[in-house]
């Protein structure tokens, strides 16, 4: 199952982008990222101020004062470089907490006839949020130390990265609510391939800045396509 194909997925996720539930997601997504954001950064300035002094003494040179504003605005700048890495694994994170609501407004939409999912549970789905979160962060965190090797092939590594992280976690997630999380993970397997070229596109928009928001959504319900799309394929089988 090739580009064409997922991308169609992707056009049916898009037209979709505007209903009320997709909007709830995202403004949700949108919020808890900022908030998180913001606070990390409320706490890098909060260390400076604590344990940087207003001044220091350079021998030869003397006191330069300062200090702790240039600090300051380092680390603003720091937070806008580190935010297009890390924008998208506490988005996607966040997303997936309400990962389920997406793909039953996609069902209800495209897929009336199906009967009811197996809803998850909230303690549940926090805890693989968690999960979720903490290995995208290590992954692009250690994915860091490849980009300095990587020249003008880092959009590359970080979709491919990304691309197979995004794509493991939401197919599975998605496939279980309709048979179960080890069906879900070996329908992933036998179509390991296509699960990562769809994570790989959509990993590609999400090194834009503020575009890159939207994304978890989208792939949410472009994965919810595909899942299905899958599924009834080997049904036929």
């Amino acid at each position: 199952m090739g580009g064409p194909v997922i991308f169609s997925d992707f056009l049916k996720a898009l037209g979709q982008l505007s209903a009320p539930r997709f909007r709830r997601v995202l403004l949700w997504g949108l919020g808890l990222t900022l908030a998180l954001l913001i606070g990390v950064y409320a706490g890098f300035l909060a260390a400076i101020q604590a344990f940087v002094p207003d001044s220091i003494t350079i021998p030869f040179v003397g006191p330069v004062a300062g200090v702790d504003t240039l600090l300051s605005w380092g680390s603003a700048l720091l937070m806008i470089v580190l935010s297009v890495f890390l924008m998208m694994p506490v988005a996607s994170a966040f997303t997936s907490l309400f990962l389920d609501d997406v793909a039953q407004a996609v069902e209800d939409a495209h897929y009336p006839a199906l009967g009811p999912a197996q809803k998850q549970g909230f303690g549940d789905a926090a805890i693989d949020t968690l999960n979720f979160f903490a290995l995208l962060v290590t992954v692009n965190v250690l994915a860091l130390i490849l980009y300095a090797f990587a020249g003008p092939f880092i959009p590359v590594v970080f979709w491919a990265v990304n691309g197979l992280l995004l794509g493991r976690e939401y197919f599975t997630l998605i496939a279980a609510r309709r048979m179960g999380r080890q069906a879900a993970k070996a329908l992933r397997k036998r179509h390991w391939l296509t699960v990562w070229w769809a994570g790989g596109l959509m990993a590609a928009p999400l090194s834009i800045p503020f575009v890159n928001l939207l994304i978890p959504v989208l792939g949410a319900a472009t994965f919810t396509h595909l899942f299905h799309r899958l599924h009834a394929m080997e049904q036929q089988r």
